[in-house]
Formats: structure tokens, sequence, C-alpha cells
């Protein structure tokens, strides 16, 4: 039965159950403990030297934030002036999915047509040259910063090489490089990934790793490498709502995620889970909509067969493909078991 209790299986997305029973546990063993406020407590401190040896960058800055919106406006608003604009592929998550939180800071989101959501080096060199020759730079907004998912919004992953390119254009033309890490874990864990927190830490100015969608109850852990942009971060965490007065909740939640590389291990189970399914659309004949290695996977439906699947199964419903068909994604995660993907892939076998 697909059914629990007269709920649906969810693979919506990945951020649908509380946290993992670690974290809450370690939340739970704190319960009784009291802390000094807004970040400044021993657990912040352990969580960050924890995140720091897997980037060998001790001189880092780690700063813990609630959401990844909250993220994503916070570090590019604090970094640019007024007049300065962000890249972004025109499928990124704060040029779609943020209710215009980045123009609402007064900075515009400046875009290109991404090949499977990723931006690329050669794209970021046009932007910048023709800023660079427009004779009118005055009028126009600066291009200062370049934003990026690692995995991207359609699950797809930058190679080491891809990083390296757009990390060569940015120093070229003095632009920050920026890669949002909601999903860091999934993409890590993705098969034939050779990109590691370390190179991350050393190619780019400032990344996060995301812990709402990968294990944590709440909360993402910014790292800064680039000292131009460390002054008086946690100011402006402050002065838009983000510096979280009980702080020492996210350090217990983070240094339970990285002190032992749990981080690491559960978003396996995540992605291979999503392959399983990936292989059960593949067998039946479905289309994916776009190859991804990770737990993000994107089908073409037909009405009837989306009808049958949510039925028993919650889904995102991402647009229409044609006249008869729908774009899907079914999304794993840390918390899915191998009972509820089974029991999907049986499922999909005979739609």
């Amino acid at each position: 039965m697909g059914l629990r209790e007269g709920k649906m299986i969810r693979f919506n997305n990945d951020y649908n159950k509380p946290a993992h029973s670690e974290v809450l546990k370690a939340i739970n063993d704190i319960s009784d403990v009291s802390y000094p406020g807004y970040g400044l407590d021993e657990l912040c401190e352990k969580a960050k030297a924890e995140i720091k040896k897997y980037i060998n960058k001790p001189e880092a800055e780690v700063h813990f934030l609630v959401g990844g919106t909250q993220t994503n406006f916070i570090v590019i608003a604090s970094a640019l002036r007024n007049y300065q604009s962000v890249i972004s592929a025109d499928s990124g998550h704060i040029s779609v999915h943020e209710t215009g939180a980045i123009e609402n800071t007064g900075h515009k989101v400046e875009t290109a047509t991404g090949k499977d959501g990723k931006l690329t080096a050669s794209q970021v060199r046009e932007v910048a040259e023709n800023y660079k020759i427009s004779g009118v730079k005055e009028h126009i907004t600066e291009p200062k910063m370049v934003y990026i998912s690692f995995p991207t919004e359609f699950g797809t992953i930058y190679s080491k090489k891809e990083l390296e390119a757009i990390s060569a254009v940015c120093k070229e033309y003095g632009l920050y490089f920026f890669a949002d890490g909601a999903r860091l874990s999934y993409g890590l864990a993705a098969e034939g990934n050779d990109v590691t927190m370390e190179d991350l830490a050393n190619l780019t100015d400032v990344f996060y790793c995301g812990g709402t969608k990968c294990g944590a109850m709440f909360g993402e852990a910014v790292v800064i490498t680039n000292k131009e942009l460390m002054t008086g971060f946690r100011s402006y965490m402050k002065q838009n709502g983000a510096l979280l007065a009980k702080g020492w909740l996210l350090g217990a939640q983070f240094n339970a995620l990285f002190e032992n590389g749990l981080y690491f291990k559960i978003a396996e189970s995540a992605v291979k889970y999503a392959m399983k399914i990936k292989k059960a659309f593949k067998d039946k004949g479905i289309k994916a909509y776009i190859e991804s290695p990770t737990n993000q996977q994107f089908v073409i439906l037909t009405q009837t067969q989306m009808d049958k699947l949510s039925a028993k199964y919650a889904f995102e419903y991402e647009g229409r493909y044609d006249e008869t068909s729908h774009i899907v994604r079914f999304c794993t995660s840390w918390a899915n078991t191998e009972e509820e993907v089974n029991e999907l892939v049986g499922d999909i076998g005979r739609i």
C-alpha cells in the first residue's frame, strides 16, 4: 500500500522530513544546556573547525544562516555595491525561485541561457566583455559576481574543469565567484563527480554547504575564502534578520553532519535511490527531460501517467512539455527508504 496512515509517499522535495536522527539527537542532547547567543558558542566553533577540515583553509570564515534564499541575498548584497549586478544562468534559483529577493536588495540579476542549467565560462566572459567595451559604463549595471549552484536546478553538476574555466574568467575580469550549495551533498555524491569541497574553496570566493535539504532541520553554512567579502558580513547578517539568537542550534546540527562525515554518507543513499527511479522510468520507455546524476530526476509524463502516480506519490509539477505531456520532478532525499523507492519503481512499471 502506498499510503502511510493516509499520507502520501513524498518525492516532491528533499526537505519534507524534520531532520536526520543524529541531528535531532544532537539538539536533544543540549536541551538542558545554556549557551551564549548569536553563534558565539563552542558548538558553532567546533562545527566551523569540522567544515574547515574538508577545505584545508584554516583562514576561511564560516557563518551559519537559516535558509537558502536568505543566504543567497545576504551573500550577494553584502558583496556588491548598489550599481553592481550578478550573472546567473536563466534557470538559476536567484533568477526564478526567490520572488525577486536579489532585485529587492537593489541588484540586477543578469541571465544567460544555461545548457542543462549550467552557466559557461564563455557566457561569463561575454557579459563581462560587453560591459568592458560598452563605452557607457555609468549608464548600465556593472557585473561583479557570478552565481552558480552545485548541483543546478536541474540536478546537473559542473566538472572541475568547468569550474576552473569560470574561476579563471572571474579572476581575469575581477568578478566574485559564488556557488550555491543548497544541495551540495547530493552533488558531491553523484557518480562521475570530480569536485570536492576543497576544490570549491579554491575556485570560488564564497560557497555554502546546504543543511536544510541535506539532513539538517534548518541551516546553511557559508564559507568565505576571499578576505574582501569577510568585512562586515556578520553586521550585514544582523541588519537583515539573518543572525540567529539561538545560534548554537545551528552549530549543533552542522557538527552532527560533519564531525563523522554524515553529510556525505546520507546523500549517497539518496543518489542511489534516484538512479533506481531513473532506471525504472527508462525501462518503461519514459523519457528523461534532462540527464541528471543527482537526487533530482526530471521526466516527461502523460496526464494519465501523472494521475496514476499522483494517487500515491507526491512529486513536483514543472510545466507543460507539449500538448499531451508534462515535465515532473521526482526528488529523493536522505530520508527516503528502500521500501518507498521499491514501491514507486513497481508502480512505474505498471503505469
